[in-house]
């Protein structure tokens, strides 16, 4: 089953971007590059707790 998650900024927090993902078969977290309306940036986005 794919679970939604939440991806944050690294630099500003701010919550930009939505997925999905399956937690058995990968059971890291996630970080994708995206770009960040408040920084203005591409940067970093982890994925919230």
């Amino acid at each position: 089953m794919r679970d939604r998650i939440t991806f944050k900024c690294a630099d500003c927090g701010e919550e930009n971007y939505i997925g999905t993902r399956n937690k058995k078969k990968q059971t890291e977290r996630m970080t994708i590059s995206k770009y960040c309306s408040r920084c203005n940036k591409q940067t970093d986005h982890k994925e919230k707790k």
